[in-house]
């Protein structure tokens, strides 16, 4: 595939030859009732069952972890959106797919979601679920590679959380950028689309409308490759009043988008270099506290600046771990391995479980 105009950088044009190559069967993946309706309604829908004692089994004044499920989670604010099936897992579960405008951005995109098993389990129907939002590397667009079943994301969640080293998370993937040009570096860069508004306050804003969520911040984070570890890197330093953790894979460290020309001080507020300064300058509070999981592979460039990002900016309230990968490439299928083997549990040990009520 010829590289577009204007790319990036050449870490990110290998990440898009690694979705293309990776990625081939995704973007003509198929399953029997693909593009038929998918609902993700869970068991919070129906009325909750009687206990023995007589009282609802989601009744906090008897059942303490119904109170505190009650009081962290938010419920769907709707409207619902409506979505069709894009693929479906082995056990059942569905990727669905729909479009959304976005209100704050003004941007229109394609999203992909997906609900663990646990999620329509009725002893979780009044439990929110952590939010995990996946970003592709290359151009994102039109397509987010994460949507397939080939780089196994979704089972090896399912797997992983049932191994006990991750926490059951809703996986949402919408597109990274609004085309397939340019690179926007997730940032509302001025005259053009606000993808920072996009991705940090639409996205967010659809998962509540249509999902049991988290209140806190403990139950959001960003999972990326290349140029979509850069994004989710810098949205996580950004705000992290909204999102508390991120796996970086492959990032770069810096916005280096074509666009930025002629707005630097725009393009120094979205750098995640400035961003973790900043934030590490802050008190070490729970309030404050994120946590930056990096993944790199040992055989693609990057290693250096990568570990000097680490070494100079891991103070205070920025809390970071490091995943090499042996024989790693820049791939997303290095990043799942890394995943398995410690990023995925290290930010589930520092981000809010689904609360049974029985």
């Amino acid at each position: 595939m010829k590289r577009p105009l204007k790319a990036r950088t050449r870490t990110k044009a290998k990440a898009l030859i690694a979705a293309v190559a990776l990625g081939s069967v995704v973007l003509v993946s198929g399953c029997s009732d693909e593009g038929e309706p998918v609902s993700f309604d869970g068991p919070s829908a129906q009325a909750p069952a009687p206990a023995a004692s007589g009282k609802s089994s989601a009744d906090p004044a008897g059942n303490p972890a119904a109170a505190e499920a009650a009081a962290k989670t938010l419920l769907p604010t709707g409207p619902k959106a409506e979505f069709t099936t894009q693929a479906t897992l082995d056990d059942g579960t569905k990727i669905g797919r729909t479009t959304l405008h976005g209100e704050k951005s003004g941007f229109t995109g394609k999203v992909w979601v997906w609900a663990p098993k646990q999620y329509f389990d009725p002893k979780y129907a009044n439990s929110g679920f952590p939010v995990l939002i996946a970003l592709p590397g290359g151009n994102g667009y039109p397509n987010n590679y994460w949507m397939g079943t080939d780089l196994k994301l979704q089972s090896s969640i399912t797997k992983w959380s049932q191994e006990g080293k991750s926490l059951p998370f809703i996986v949402v993937m919408p597109v990274l950028n609004p085309d397939d040009k340019y690179y926007y570096d997730g940032s509302d860069i001025p005259g053009q689309p606000k993808m920072g508004t996009w991705m940090t306050e639409d996205i967010p804003d659809f998962v509540k409308a249509n999902f049991r969520t988290f209140k806190s911040r403990d139950g959001w984070a960003f999972m990326g490759s290349s140029s979509g570890a850069f994004v989710g890197l810098k949205s996580v330093l950004q705000r992290p009043d909204k999102f508390k953790a991120v796996i970086a894979s492959g990032p770069d460290t810096v916005p280096d988008s074509p666009l930025w020309v002629g707005h630097p001080a725009e393009q120094q507020a979205n750098n995640p270099e400035k961003l973790a300064a900043a934030l590490g300058a802050r008190p070490d509070t729970e309030d404050n506290r994120v946590h930056l999981a990096f993944q790199i592979g040992t055989k693609e460039s990057g290693m250096r600046n990568l570990k000097s990002f680490i070494r100079t900016y891991t103070k205070g309230p920025v809390k970071t771990r490091l995943q090499v990968i042996q024989d790693g490439e820049h791939n997303a299928k290095t990043y799942v391995r890394g995943m398995e083997d410690g990023s995925i549990q290290w930010i589930s040990d520092h981000m809010q479980a689904p609360i049974p009520s029985s």
